[in-house]
């Protein structure tokens, strides 16, 4: 059985889909995969965003920007994968209302990223080569806020007429329509000219680093350090991208010459889009304030203390009131207290053990007891 192009109108059997990868796998298979890059990237993305929001040290005006990537991937991990778990569910084999969503989306949160990925090798390049004085004021958060909004809706426009306009490849039928000069043209526009531009940043702030630390006279301050961690971070995450996404739009641009074959097209097309999966977890690994963030989102996440009023049923015996049962983080000092009613009831048979050990609570002129863990 050979992959038809014109599966979606003739109703023919295909061993490769857009939607629901190769049928050479079992179902389950195929839904595990999906879940699981939609789970495990999710929760990632999730992760990076609220690292930003409560590490003391990520707390930037720059960094919108990375939870700007954040959010594109989000999106793909978020409604691009779980789009094709609904049709394995259904038992479908095709959808062409799913692909064609999950094309437009796709193609919106790559440029997103294209774009974004250039303006953060522009701040980092700003925030380690200029002074203080002319970084501050070239980048508030109005104007950071401001330069995301309008990637945002350029990049909405662009893919929307690319659509609507049917100038670009068709990911679904695998059809190229449109001339080869406005291709060519957004080729050039939309990735040769930003990849050249973010090596070109990203070369000319790591050689002015390395020639400032040269000086014997420069004594950097911790944050510097710190911002230049940051900047190698955000450089692994554009190589990353590449390795990633260029097989995918090498076979793209072929794909305009000759016919390519559907199972490479498609496969490569998948690896694209698991990057989103990907790159939250690079930032856990080579920068330690994201991977601390991580570590405390985890405790809270999965060791977090959780205060439950509970009630009686009517056939229980009454219990004091103003008893609070809390669960207690291990490792953290924390403390847990009981009711003024059971503290003077358990204080009067508990007070010889409670002097014996060390780590016991002590009691207090409030009638209420605290134990320390």
């Amino acid at each position: 059985m050979g992959f038809n192009s014109t599966d979606y109108n003739s109703g023919t059997e295909t061993i490769i889909s857009p939607v629901t990868l190769s049928s050479d796998w079992s179902r389950v298979a195929r839904l595990l995969l999906v879940v699981g890059l939609a789970v495990i990237g999710s929760v990632g993305n999730v992760y990076m965003v609220s690292a930003v929001m409560i590490e003391d040290h990520l707390k930037k005006k720059g960094n919108i920007l990375l939870v700007n990537t954040a959010l594109a991937d989000l999106l793909i991990t978020g409604l691009v994968m779980p789009a094709s778990a609904t049709v394995i569910l259904a038992g479908l084999h095709d959808s062409p209302p799913v692909c064609e969503f999950q094309w437009f989306l796709a193609s919106l949160c790559w440029l997103v990223t294209v774009l974004t990925i250039l303006a953060t090798a522009v701040e980092n390049y700003a925030r380690l080569c200029l002074s203080a004085d002319a970084y501050a004021p070239a980048f508030t958060s109005t104007r950071i806020t401001t330069a995301v909004l309008l990637i945002w809706l350029l990049s909405g426009c662009a893919v929307t007429a690319q659509v609507a306009y049917r100038l670009g490849p068709d990911y679904c039928t695998r059809k190229f329509s449109g001339t080869f000069s406005y291709q060519v043209t957004v080729a050039i526009l939309f990735v040769i000219l930003p990849t050249i531009l973010t090596s070109g940043f990203y070369l000319r702030t790591t050689l002015h680093v390395r020639q400032t630390k040269s000086d014997p006279s420069f004594k950097p301050p911790i944050t510097f350090s710190w911002d230049y961690s940051l900047m190698k971070t955000n450089f692994y995450s554009f190589i990353v991208f590449l390795i990633f996404w260029l097989p995918f739009g090498v076979i793209l641009g072929i794909g305009n010459i000759q016919k390519i074959n559907p199972r490479t097209f498609y496969n490569l097309a998948w690896l694209a889009l698991s990057k989103s999966c990907i790159n939250n977890f690079l930032y856990c690994i080579t920068n330690r304030h994201f991977r601390n963030a991580y570590i405390n989102l985890f405790h809270y996440c999965c060791c977090k203390t959780t205060v439950a009023f509970s009630r009686r049923s009517r056939g229980e015996p009454s219990r004091p009131t103003g008893d609070v049962r809390v669960h207690i983080i291990p490792g953290y000092n924390m403390y847990s207290y009981t009711s003024p009613q059971r503290a003077r009831e358990t204080g009067k048979t508990s007070a010889g053990k409670r002097s014996a050990g060390t780590n016991r609570g002590a009691g207090r002129s409030n009638g209420r007891d605290v134990y320390q863990l």
